[in-house]
């Protein structure tokens, strides 16, 4: 219970919390639409995920300086490739926050005389930016990872085995292609924080593209990339060992 009152009594973990109802109900009302007698509850699930989204609009005010914050910190690394990944996805989330920020102000009438769809895609822009920017600090990562377990004389004797064990393999996948496979598997199961990221990043990006056109899928697909993000945003939260570093 202690636990759950931690999690609860951040902003963060509310965002979360709320994220994932928003992205359930999204995908609730994908999977009923068609559903004749449950049209008065997707009208109210529908109205509930209006209701997420405006207390996450709440919730994040503020984070624009944090992101800030956050660029300086990351402009000290050591590693010029994490410095710069980390850098521009830090200066772009801040981007996106400024905008979230102003569609807000637009929702309460505090700004009236806005474009308020240019706004919103202009913050998806942003958004995907800084998405594609922490994707590629997990490549990195990811690589590194290869690399080092590569190197290491105990995962080479393993990794012969693997290949020596499963010889039906080689007449499907090739050889170097299946040793490759391993070796990132194994590298990922061995650093869950690296996995967990990658995939949550791999899932938000789902969200920008289908509202940018690059990449169009459907509110099904948006709403479970969404809820998995959020639940995987959830339990790195409430275990900061799960959670990536830097």
């Amino acid at each position: 219970m202690d636990a759950v009152v931690k999690f609860t009594s951040q902003s963060q973990g509310r965002d979360r919390i709320f994220r994932a109802t928003q992205y359930a109900c999204a995908l609730s009302v994908y999977l009923l639409r068609k559903n004749s007698e449950r049209k008065e509850l997707v009208a109210k699930l529908k109205s509930l995920e209006t209701t997420m989204s405006a207390g996450r609009k709440l919730f994040r005010l503020g984070n624009t300086i944090n992101s800030i914050e956050a660029a300086k910190r990351t402009m000290q690394l050591s590693d010029r490739v994490l410095c710069l990944c980390l850098t521009a996805a830090n200066i772009n989330r801040a981007f996106y926050f400024i905008c979230d920020n102003v569609l807000w102000a637009r929702s309460v009438g505090l700004i009236r005389n806005i474009n308020k769809e240019r706004w919103s895609l202009n913050a998806s822009r942003w958004y995907f930016l800084s998405l594609v920017m922490n994707l590629t600090r997990d490549v990195y990562v990811v690589l590194q990872l290869m690399v080092q377990r590569a190197r290491d004389k105990h995962f080479s004797q393993k990794m012969d085995q693997h290949l020596s064990e499963n010889p039906e393999v080689a007449e499907v996948i090739v050889p170097q292609l299946d040793a490759f496979l391993f070796l990132l598997v194994e590298s990922l199961k061995s650093h869950p924080a690296v996995a967990l990221d990658t995939l949550k990043n791999v899932c938000d990006l789902f969200i920008p593209l289908d509202r940018l056109g690059i990449y169009q899928s459907n509110a099904g697909v948006v709403g479970f990339c969404g809820l998995i993000s959020s639940l995987i945003g959830i339990v790195t939260l409430a275990e900061p060992k799960l959670r990536i570093k830097p």
